[in-house]
């Protein structure tokens, strides 16, 4: 029996941002899928909708695949794909896979010969580098860091030893509600010339995309308690 092909669709990273955002193309396809793996099913049915596919939304079944998900779990919910039917896999913000979930499907996917097509769409990760002006030639990104005080002092340490060591831009992210504090830690740690991109609600009507440097982040300091963020160190 032929297998079903796995989907990877975007989702918007900022409300109301359907026609902006995504491709066109994106509603054909998935007027075409009624079965999808998600990371929040009420974000992925608001997506939907919001993109006025004609499938009706009660007709397409939902199944969370979130990092609370049992590693055992992910062989059953990729069954209807062994069987010939294709899936779609969506993230709660941005593109399946990256900083996300959705790569423990796609990896099952290739140990069992399925095909993935990966569809464009909005990545903070990517937009945020795009717009910071630093090196996008050498990156990494790190992910949220520790919650510990002490063991985050010491994660941005390290990210500022590896970017001046390297030259590779760093980038980072933390949970909303921690932004300003983390913000704090930065300014009082890091050397005054290295320079700092903030990129804050990405592709929403407030969008602030900034770069500077410590010292004069200092001096301007935003507000930026429970805006979704990701944060650089470079130079440029």
């Amino acid at each position: 029996m032929k297998k079903g092909t796995l989907y990877l669709i975007p989702t918007v990273i900022a409300p109301d941002t359907e026609s902006k955002a995504l491709p066109a193309d994106l509603v054909e396809l998935c007027n075409q899928l009624d079965y999808y793996l998600v990371e929040n099913v009420r974000t992925a049915r608001r997506c939907l909708s919001a993109m006025n596919i004609n499938k009706p939304i009660p007709e397409i079944t939902f199944h969370e695949l979130s990092k609370n998900t049992e590693d055992t779990d992910i062989a059953e919910l990729m069954q209807p794909l062994l069987k010939g039917k294709s899936v779609g896999i969506m993230s709660e913000a941005g593109c399946p896979g990256i900083a996300d979930p959705g790569a423990r499907a796609v990896a099952y996917a290739h140990e069992n010969n399925i095909r993935v097509e990966p569809w464009v769409g909005p990545s903070s990760l990517f937009l945020a580098l795009m717009a910071s002006g630093f090196s996008g030639q050498s990156f990494a990104f790190s992910g949220y860091l520790p919650i510990d005080k002490k063991e985050r002092t010491q994660a941005i340490r390290n990210l500022e030893q590896t970017f001046f060591k390297t030259g590779q831009t760093q980038i980072f992210m933390e949970t909303p509600y921690r932004n300003n504090q983390l913000v704090e830690d930065i300014l009082r740690m890091c050397a005054p010339q290295l320079k700092l991109c903030i990129a804050k609600n990405i592709n929403a009507e407030d969008e602030m995309i900034k770069t500077d440097t410590i010292q004069n982040w200092k001096n301007n300091k935003p507000e930026l308690h429970k805006v979704p963020c990701i944060f650089l160190f470079g130079m440029n």
